[in-house]
């Protein structure tokens, strides 16, 4: 299959407003009636220990980029009709959805397997900076964790 026919099957978009799960989802099902699986992660800011927001930053054109590799790796990888990649960035309160990856195939073993790739890749992959806010004021830069490296190079 060629770049650009991938190309018409992979979504990939980093914004600062909500996203709509549902239209999503219709989106990637209307590619052809061979889809027999969905998957889907639907990632939102946790709390806890005082944490009240965070704050992501990334370098437009470059991130886009990257997600839109890793999303032709997965296409080939786990044989997908397409898939979805959007993740947001701004200050992101508690609770508010961060990222959605949707991933449809003929089988959902290949929907689940591509699902839990693609944001395990993308944790570590996605050239994107993330400072957590927290209710006594502090800003701290969040570093790369040791089982989101571990995770991805699993794969």
């Amino acid at each position: 299959m060629s770049r650009q026919e991938n190309t018409s099957r992979i979504r990939i978009v980093v914004q600062s407003s909500l996203f709509d799960m549902g239209a999503e989802t219709s989106r990637l099902l209307a590619l052809g009636p061979g889809i027999g699986g969905l998957g889907s992660f639907l990632g939102v800011v946790r709390g806890g220990d005082g944490l009240v927001a965070l704050e992501l930053e990334h370098y437009p054109g470059m991130c886009e980029q990257s997600l839109a590799v890793l999303a032709e790796e997965a296409l080939l990888r786990f044989s997908l009709i397409g898939c979805t990649i959007i993740h947001r960035v701004g200050r992101l309160a508690v609770g508010e959805p961060i990222v959605l990856v949707l991933a449809a195939a003929a089988h959902r073993g290949e929907a689940l397997d591509a699902t839990r790739f693609l944001i395990d890749r993308l944790k570590t992959g996605a050239p994107f900076w993330k400072a957590e806010e927290f209710s006594d004021g502090r800003r701290v830069w969040v570093e790369s964790r040791q089982e989101d490296e571990a995770a991805a190079a699993g794969w």
